[in-house]
């Protein structure tokens, strides 16, 4: 009798600790698990703000596949996926076809950009190790310009777009990083323009308001401009014109205002929200026993709010557990189990020894905050691949 076919879609925080929890889960001989993924590396979605501002080099927050999996129990395809066929349980790569038994959907997602004209061809977003490289050093050639071409402002004028917990932590981290460059590129820093734009009426829309004033304050104090409850109207190659008409010209434009889930799994005709799939109570797509999507593909409903989940690293790695333990069940004919998030806290940093968050009850700032973020970064990378991968990878100095 043959072994069945598990497949995992994405190399993320949901797809990479699917496959370690199944690993874990199931023997040697059980099963045959397949995980696809793009680039032979997984990284840190919640570092790639670092890396754009340059504060944090790439190659830190990118980790080889063959250091978290043992490609003994696991086999890894490295390849894009194209299209699935739902229907067929098969699944189109660029380079071959694959098939399965159960599969899971972690591809993670594409930028949202509400329509707003040109963002898609002049905005740069914080995606990818590729991405993240482009920005800084875009940022870094523009500030090299400046003194050898007439001192142009737009220049040294940085907008970045959203003011949730991706823009809000990039720009902290600009705040860190501009000085720097200021210094090398004899640039003095009150020229340098960092503007972060919001369409809601305030930053990190939701979140705690004492903290939130913190991080503003914090923020204004080393050069950030807020302009909040003021959408982009459009984007073009020489900066943002905003729906009251006002431009900004800027040589560097960032967005970081939304995402959605990954398009393929819309094109493959299952019933989404904005690119997302409401998932059953066990994370299997309705009406699809044998498929599970996990990660920025999951909605997930939050019942005491009556809003989804944000699609947030915490959940996917928490999703990752319920999911191998049903794979695991439907294999065996056991009883699947209903997935409860279970939100531990949350952590924004705000650059170099400043965060804000709320963990419990207990509402933190500053470097309290900032340590907090860095035990949280240190848990998931244990979770990943133990001590070892802590000491590899981790940020040990907490202070």
């Amino acid at each position: 009798m043959s072994k069945p076919k598990i497949l995992i879609l994405g190399g993320g925080y949901g797809g990479i600790m699917s496959a370690v929890r199944l690993q874990k889960e199931l023997g040697s001989d059980e099963a045959e698990v397949t995980l696809v993924n793009k680039h032979n590396y997984h990284y840190q979605t919640t570092w790639l703000h670092e890396n754009a501002a340059g504060t944090l080099h790439h190659d830190k927050t990118r980790i080889m596949i063959d250091n978290i999996i043992d490609m003994n129990k696991i086999n890894f395809v490295q390849d894009t996926v194209v299209e699935l066929k739902k229907d067929e349980k098969r699944v189109i790569l660029e380079n071959q076809e694959l098939t399965y038994d159960y599969l899971v959907i972690a591809l993670g997602s594409d930028p949202e950009t509400f329509g707003i004209q040109g963002l898609k061809e002049n905005a740069f977003s914080i995606r990818s190790i590729n991405s993240v490289r482009k920005i800084r050093e875009h940022i870094e050639y523009a500030f090299a310009r400046y003194n050898n071409e007439n001192q142009p402002d737009d220049l040294i004028t940085i907008v970045v777009g959203g003011a949730g917990f991706t823009g809000i932590e990039f720009v902290g981290e600009l705040a860190d990083r501009v000085p720097e460059l200021c210094r090398e590129y004899d640039i003095p820093r009150e020229k340098v323009r960092i503007v972060n734009i919001e369409a809601a009426p305030t930053v990190l829309p939701g979140f705690d308001e004492e903290l939130v004033e913190y991080a503003i304050n914090n923020l204004e104090r080393r050069g950030i401009e807020f302009l909040v409850n003021t959408p982009i109207k459009e984007c073009n190659t020489d900066g943002v014109v905003l729906a009251n008409g006002e431009e900004i010209k800027a040589a560097t434009i960032v967005w970081t205002g939304g995402v959605r889930g990954n398009h393929l799994v819309e094109e493959a005709g299952f019933e989404t929200m904005r690119g997302r799939v409401k998932v059953d109570k066990d994370l299997r797509m309705p009406g699809f026993e044998y498929i599970f999507v996990a990660g920025d593909c999951a909605l997930i409903i939050d019942e005491e709010a009556n809003r989804p989940y944000p699609p947030t690293a915490q959940i996917a790695i928490q999703q990752s557990y319920t999911v191998a333990r049903n794979i695991k069940a439907l294999m065996h004919g056991g009883k699947l189990e209903e997935f409860k998030p279970d939100i531990k806290g949350t952590v924004a940093s705000l650059g170099k020894g400043e965060a804000i968050g709320k963990v419990g009850n207990k509402k933190l700032f500053g470097a309290t905050a900032s340590a907090m973020k860095k035990v949280i970064d240190n848990r998931y990378l244990f979770l990943l691949g133990g001590v070892p991968m802590v000491i590899k990878k981790g940020k040990l100095k907490l202070f």
